[in-house]
């Protein structure tokens, strides 16, 4: 048993140490993980990836009463879907009329700036994900640990219990799916 899977498992059996364990090893890599999503995201969002990794890592251990993470992976999918949520979150918030939404920034100096518009395409990313959820939950799983979490496709494979191949098949009709879902939609 590896380091983060013995903390994770003496988080889960309530000791106060284990989630205070926890964030020094996984730090990094969420921080990583966290740059990596955010520098997807169009460029007037405004969430440092220091923030996300924070708010992440809170739902993750504050904010639930019991944490049940298996392994490594495990952990690594349930940031994913944290991280998932913020940015989403952080998508509404950006786009809603009462935020000036429909606002586009305007430089009043002699070379006047537009900002840029804000992106919908996480927020369609989100329901189309949720349908793709509906439709076969692996796929879902599949994508949030690609594409959320960053991880490569054996990793994701390990994770699902699945074989590399399969993965692959996998991921391939998931983007298909999700690609026509978008576009389509």
């Amino acid at each position: 048993m590896n380091e983060l899977t013995r903390i994770l498992c003496a988080a889960e059996q309530d000791e106060s140490t284990g989630a205070e364990q926890l964030l020094p090893l996984v730090y990094d890599e969420l921080r990583r993980l966290a740059a990596q999503k955010l520098a997807q995201e169009s460029p007037g969002n405004t969430l440092p990836p220091t923030a996300l990794v924070h708010e992440a890592y809170l739902r993750l251990v504050a904010n639930s009463p019991e944490p049940t993470w298996d392994n490594r992976g495990h952990f690594f999918a349930a940031a994913a879907e944290a991280m998932r949520r913020i940015l989403v979150e952080n998508a509404r918030q950006r786009g809603t009329l009462k935020r000036g939404g429909d606002r586009v920034h305007v430089n009043v100096e002699e070379n006047p700036v537009t900002a840029p518009e804000v992106r919908e395409d996480l927020l369609a990313l989100d329901e189309a994900l949720a349908k793709l959820a509906a439709a076969d939950p692996q796929a879902a799983k599949l994508v949030q640990l690609r594409y959320f979490a960053g991880l490569a496709l054996p990793e994701v494979a390990q994770i699902l219990g699945i074989s590399p191949r399969t993965a692959d098949r996998l991921w391939a009709f998931a983007r298909a799916w999700l690609h026509q879902e978008i576009e389509g939609g």
